[in-house]
Order: C-alpha cells, then sequence, then structure tokens
C-alpha cells in the first residue's frame, strides 16, 4: 500500500529555484479565508439592518472602534518587521511570513476607512454646525476641519502601504529565510521614526478629537505600543494556528522571546497608560480631567478596572513565568485574550465619548465582526500567496 505521507519523487526546491527544500501547502488558510468573507459579509448584512433599525450614527461609532482595533494589528505588524530589521533574531524569523501578511493589508485598510468619512459629522463634534459656537473648536479649527481631516487620511495610508509593501518585496526578492538586507534596515531606522509620528497624527485625528476639548501629550504613544502589542498577540496567535494546522511542533526557542516580547509591550503599554493618568491626575486642569472621570463613573468604572486587571496585571503575572513563555498552549491563550482585550480597550477609549452610561449596542459587536471577517479574509488569501509558503528541509 502507499504511504500517502511518502515524500514525492519531484525534485524539491525553496521559492528561489534551488534544490533542498520543499514547500507545504497551506490550503487550510483559503478555506479560512472563504470562512471569514462568509462572516464578515454576513455581519455587513446584519449592520445594514442596524443602520435601519438603530440610525447612522450608532453604526459609525460602532464602526470606528472595530476599524481601529482591526488597523491596529496591521500596523503593528509593519512595526514588528521593522524592529526585526534592525535588530535581526530568530522570533522574527518564525513570524516573518505572518508580519508580512498582516501588514501588507493596510491597502485595503485604507478602502475600509472610507466609510468613516460619511459619518464625520455623526462622530466628531468639530465637524457639526454647533462647532462653530464653541470657541475651543474654532482655536482648532485650522486643523480640525473636513478637507484637511481626509486630506491627512490619504497621506497617512500612502505613507504606510508604501513601507509595508517596499518591506515586503524586498524580503520576498531576498528570500523569507534571509537576514534583512542592509538597504532594508536602512530604511526600517527612519521608517520606525516615520510610523510613530503618523500614528501619533492618526490618533489625534480618529481618537483624541472625538472630544476636541481634551488633549493629551501621551495619547499617541500610548495607540502606538498599543498597536504593537496587537500585532505581536496576532502573529502569536498566528504562529501557532499554523503550526497546528501544518502538524509541525511550535519552535520553543523561539517562542519564548516572543513570549518575552509580549511582555515587554504588554509593560510599554501599561507604562505609557499610567504616565498619562498621572499627568492628568497631579494636573488636575479643567480640560483634561474630565476624560477620566467619565470612566470613573455610570458603570464605566467597572470597564476601567477589567481593562487594567485583563489588559495589563493577569497577562503580566503570566508571561513572568520562564515556563510559561515556552509552553504554546499558554502563551497562545495569553496572546488571544490580549487581543480581545484591545478590542474592549478601543471600546473603552472611544465609546464614552458617545454615551454617558455604560452601555454596549449589539452592532458594537457585530460591526467588528464584520471589519475583522473582510480583513481576515484579505488576511488568509495573502499568508497562502506563494512567496510566503513556508519552506521546510525535506527529509
Amino acid at each position: 500500500m502507499t504511504d500517502q505521507h511518502a515524500p514525492t519523487s519531484t525534485p524539491p526546491s525553496d521559492p528561489e529555484g534551488r534544490p533542498g527544500a520543499t514547500r507545504t501547502e497551506p490550503s487550510w488558510s483559503d478555506k479560512l479565508s472563504r470562512r471569514a468573507l462568509f462572516v464578515g459579509v454576513g455581519a455587513l448584512l446584519l449592520c445594514g439592518v442596524g443602520v435601519a433599525t438603530s440610525g447612522k450614527d450608532q453604526f459609525f461609532q460602532s464602526y470606528l472602534i472595530g476599524f481601529t482595533f482591526w488597523f491596529g494589528i496591521a500596523m503593528g505588524c509593519l512595526g514588528l518587521q521593522m524592529i526585526h530589521a534592525l535588530t535581526g533574531g530568530r522570533w522574527g524569523v518564525a513570524i516573518r511570513r505572518q508580519m508580512y501578511a498582516a501588514s501588507t493589508t493596510l491597502p485595503a485598510l485604507g478602502v475600509l476607512f472610507v466609510p468613516l468619512l460619511f459619518g464625520l459629522e455623526a462622530l466628531y463634534p468639530w465637524a457639526r454646525p454647533e462647532a462653530a459656537t464653541d470657541t475651543i473648536i474654532q482655536h482648532k479649527a485650522i486643523y480640525l476641519n473636513e478637507p484637511f481631516f481626509i486630506g491627512r487620511a490619504v497621506a497617512l495610508f500612502v505613507i504606510w502601504s508604501t513601507l509595508a509593501l517596499w518591506l515586503y518585496r524586498r524580503s520576498v526578492r531576498r528570500g523569507l529565510h534571509k537576514s534583512p538586507s542592509r538597504r532594508m534596515r536602512i530604511i526600517s531606522g527612519p521608517g520606525l521614526l516615520i510610523c510613530a509620528i503618523t500614528v501619533t497624527v492618526a490618533a489625534i485625528d480618529w481618537l483624541m478629537s472625538l472630544d476636541p476639548h481634551w488633549f493629551s501629550t501621551m495619547f499617541g504613544a500610548i495607540v502606538m505600543a498599543g498597536a504593537m502589542l496587537s500585532g505581536m498577540a496576532f502573529v502569536v496567535v498566528m504562529l501557532i494556528v499554523d503550526a497546528k494546522r501544518r502538524g509541525v511542533a511550535v519552535p520553543i526557542d523561539p517562542l519564548h522571546a516572543l513570549g518575552n516580547l509580549l511582555l515587554v509591550f504588554v509593560m510599554i503599554w501599561g507604562y505609557f497608560a499610567y504616565s498619562q493618568y498621572l499627568i492628568i491626575y497631579a494636573g488636575n486642569m479643567a480640560e483634561d480631567a474630565p476624560w477620566y472621570v467619565h470612566r470613573s463613573e455610570l458603570g464605566w468604572q467597572y470597564m476601567s478596572l477589567v481593562v487594567i486587571l485583563l489588559h495589563f496585571a493577569v497577562p503580566f503575572m503570566i508571561l513572568l513565568s520562564r515556563r510559561s513563555k515556552r509552553s504554546p498552549k499558554v502563551v497562545g491563550s495569553v496572546a488571544a485574550a490580549v487581543l480581545l482585550m484591545r478590542l474592549v480597550e478601543s471600546f473603552w477609549v472611544a465609546a464614552p465619548n458617545f454615551n454617558h452610561h455604560l452601555t454596549v449596542h449589539w452592532l458594537d459587536v457585530v460591526t467588528p465582526i464584520a471589519i475583522g471577517g473582510l480583513w481576515l479574509a484579505y488576511f488568509f488569501h495573502r499568508f497562502g500567496r506563494p512567496e510566503l509558503r513556508p519552506v521546510e528541509a525535506a527529509s
């Protein structure tokens, strides 16, 4: 009887066409892409029902929360690519396919951002007619106006997409099994700085200007750290899922390093978030304090406690253990929990600007699923591309 698992007689080759390796066809990614698309389209149809029954304002509010969550994953993966290009290490080799597949979805996220442009008045007080009578908003009108907002958004997605696609093409041309080239390292240094600046601009535009009376010099750093944490948690989950689907073992040493990095980003996010709170608490300024006051009453205080415990304290305690970081099950569970809490934190940042009382509308659940289904469908499609398929040594 013929062994179905026996190697074929076809001469193995790697993506560069050299002998000595064989490709594993990750057909599971194509199946998940179709399933994700089905879920995304179905949830999108439910969003249409939500618009008809709950109004456009609620849809746009929920859409912003979902969009910022999925955007953070792609943006975080772009940052991780550049960090790996500068520092090297086996941890980056283990997740390179996942990082490139996620970061190159940024052009598609630019398309998914377009619906928000039709809901500016529903989201932002500075876009409403009554803003003309608000002295503080009028002082910021040279920056907070619709044409400039749209122009900045277009410029941001062009910059991010250009960086992501350039790094992807250079890496594929060189070979994913090779270390980053000197040119990639040269570009990644300024690229990280550009990402830090542009993500800060996006954080101000998309989230901080939901309350144009409030400002924080730490907010952009918090959003950037959150994006890096989202990206790291996502690629860890995908590394473990990919290994399970292909029936191979998760590499323990790179997993340990990834667990350490996940811990680092949890700590950085916690440090930035606490620093912002401490600065505003110590300053006790009338224009700053209400942002935290709104999140410490009328039900929001319970969500604040959940964010502190499950977004920071619990992952921090678990990932301190060396044994935990060498267990795919534990690291994968922590990473998945962190991803869920990133969505909760996105809701906690944005939703109090729309509802003074803690209120979770069903669109707040369905809309992120709709965006996520479409995004994951494209992610898995890219993940299954020939140049991103795993190359394993032939037996």
